[in-house]
């Protein structure tokens, strides 16, 4: 058996591992496994993706209260909420993330729903041009066209403009788009292609992804991603992201 299958067969085992419904619990993707709708899905988990910074028991806590805020039914809060509906949210704060930020992103979101079905449609023309990279640079010009957006709010949002590796979007994008058997991504999102997608990177991913010779950039930006997913690809071209719980799971809970 050659290097390549070695470590196909390694990570496949640990996908196995990792790719399973006890998985959810303590991942802040058991925010939007909360819903049916998949409207409810697509925002609780834009918002869950966002906030995945910290220590895990933090985020799933703010994301609680943040669906709490709109009353457990997110899309119907978005379309429908009062203006004193939103006074509540002036107080949110998870980390930099704060009242305004939250604010713009309902504002965003409200004006999208009130002309789309899917938040997938934001993401389709971009991928069809340019593949991921495209998507993510057309969907954050889309979420802050509006002239009054507050320059704060940008950094919650990242752009492989900028080089970010954009970890949030990417794992949002595999919640979405992959699908399995499993029950953890949701594979609502139909128009997107599984292979067409970026690995998250976080801190985790890249210690075992160097340990594994599977990068060698020295930098963590949307290079480096791409990189990564291009070596996941040699492993499995049409589902690389799969490849995500295994490195994260190696990396957070075996310590490699």
């Amino acid at each position: 058996m050659g290097h390549v299958e070695k470590l196909r067969s390694f990570l496949d085992e640990k996908v196995i591992q990792y790719n399973c419904f006890d998985f959810i619990e303590t991942d802040p993707i058991s925010i939007p496994h909360r819903f049916k709708k998949n409207q409810d899905i697509e925002i609780s988990a834009l918002f869950a993706a966002t906030l995945a910074w910290g220590q895990r028991k933090t985020i799933i806590n703010k994301c609680s209260e943040l669906m709490r805020l709109m009353d457990n039914a997110p899309h119907d809060f978005i379309l429908n909420h009062q203006s004193e509906d939103l006074k509540p949210f002036t107080s949110f704060v998870h980390r930099t993330f704060n009242g305004t930020d939250a604010l713009y992103f309902i504002d965003f979101l409200k004006r999208y729903y009130q002309r789309q079905q899917s938040l997938e449609d934001a993401f389709v023309s971009g991928f069809k041009s340019g593949g991921a990279r495209s998507a993510l640079i057309e969907f954050r010009e889309l979420f802050f066209a509006a002239d009054y957006a507050p320059a704060r709010t940008r950094k919650h949002l990242s752009t492989p403009k900028n080089k970010s590796a954009c970890k949030r979007l990417n794992m949002f994008l595999r919640w979405m788009v992959r699908q399995d058997d499993s029950g953890v991504d949701f594979g609502i999102w139909k128009k997107i292609s599984p292979a067409a997608l970026i690995c998250p990177l976080d801190l985790h991913v890249e210690r075992v992804a160097r340990n594994l010779k599977l990068i060698s950039r020295k930098q963590v930006d949307w290079e480096t991603a791409e990189e990564l997913t291009a070596s996941l690809r040699q492993l499995d071209a049409k589902d690389p992201v799969k490849y995500d719980f295994a490195l994260f799971g190696l990396g957070a809970f075996e310590g490699a």
